[in-house]
């Protein structure tokens, strides 16, 4: 066994081919809803300042220029209800990923340290954890957000709690109340928080809040980061635009440590984010084709015999047979439709799947056709 398989859980999209190879043979080809990944065009404004930005000749700087840094602040006061926010309140990383993978390493976490994550997550958080020799532990979001009285999680050694509201995969969202509670703990037991809100701007039965709005952090960012991602809201998944924002003490030692990783965004992308940032018109012509998809999966699953929890924002569905969920992956696989099995995502997913509405319209009205 290599170092790196003996650290590292096993690469679970592997798992997926077989089923692929399956709806791929569909007469009519695979529906993939397996991935949430954007197939609808960069808007044309985003491409146009990207192409402006092209002779770029020179090195990027990792903080970013005046111009991103006044684009995420704006962003985050107008978008998130942050006050009193300036630029050493943010911080431009190489795509959301990248950034949850090596943020335990770059925190000089290790041995001893534990980082914990909800118990149904994207498995990057462990990821993450397992790279820089910390303890990866889970927690049940709905125990912990309920109380936050420390009965759900040991404090002991904890040293990063990741908060992930728009949740993947369950599209699950923590109101104001339960946010404010598990900052206000946290805050007593010395943890630092990340709230990954890439899915932020993507509810459709609640209205996401941040940990950065004032209700939930009391107006201070101590201790407390969120993370956003440009992936989903403009469809940038191919440019590796994202930032976080909030505690300026963490970010300015992660700003240091990335000068000397080199971790710098590109300075066409760094353009294009500033566009995409200033323009609202795309996001909400995007809203509404997700919103077109998300209810036409919807109905066709229900009356397919599914029952769907949560989901109420994020770009999937959670939904359940009441069977082992790699026995409904096989079944959606002989209708030419692809999904990812729940226990991708933890144990506790394992009679879910995850459906993506990230598909073209042609393609989820085929699903639809085939479910029905």
């Amino acid at each position: 066994m290599s170092a790196v398989s003996s650290r590292l859980p096993v690469f679970p999209w592997d798992k997926l081919e077989p089923y692929k190879a399956t709806a791929a043979a569909h007469p009519d080809g695979i529906v993939d809803l397996s991935v949430g990944t954007p197939v609808d065009p960069v808007p044309a404004l985003v491409q146009e300042a990207l192409v402006a930005a092209a002779d770029s000749p020179g090195y990027p700087t990792v903080w970013g220029t005046a111009a991103l840094r006044d684009a995420l602040v704006g962003w985050c006061e107008r978008r998130l209800g942050a006050v009193s926010f300036g630029h050493t309140n943010v911080l431009p990383v190489v795509g959301s990923k990248e950034l949850v993978a090596w943020l335990p390493t770059q925190l000089g976490l290790g041995a001893g340290d534990t980082v914990a994550y909800p118990r149904l997550a994207y498995p990057t958080y462990e990821v993450g954890a397992r790279l820089c020799g910390a303890t990866p532990v889970v927690y049940d979001t709905e125990t912990f957000a309920a109380d936050a009285a420390g009965t759900e999680l040991d404090p002991t050694g904890l040293k990063l709690l990741w908060l992930n509201s728009p949740s993947n995969p369950t599209g699950r969202v923590l109101s104001k109340d339960e946010l404010t509670r598990i900052v206000a703990w946290a805050r007593e037991h010395g943890v630092l928080v990340f709230s990954d809100e890439c899915y932020l701007e993507l509810g459709w039965e609640a209205e996401p809040v941040s940990v950065l709005h004032p209700d939930v952090c009391g107006g201070s960012y101590e201790g407390i980061v969120s993370v956003h991602s440009l992936s989903k809201r403009s469809n940038l998944a191919g440019y590796r635009a994202a930032f976080v924002a909030g505690d300026p003490a963490v970010l300015g030692e992660l700003l240091q440590i990335r000068k000397h990783g080199g971790m710098m965004t590109p300075a066409p992308v760094q353009a294009a984010t500033v566009a995409a940032l200033g323009d609202d018109t795309h996001v909400a012509e995007q809203r509404a084709r997700y919103a077109a998809r998300r209810g036409a999966l919807r109905e066709a699953l229900l009356k397919h015999g599914f029952r769907i929890e949560h989901s109420e924002a994020s770009l999937y569905l959670w939904a359940t047979r009441d069977e082992p969920c790699w026995d409904t992956v096989a079944h959606l696989a002989e209708l030419g439709i692809l999904v990812a099995p729940g226990d991708f995502y933890g144990a506790a997913g394992e009679r879910f799947v995850r459906v993506a509405f990230t598909a073209t319209d042609e393609r989820v009205e085929a699903a639809v056709k085939r479910l029905g």
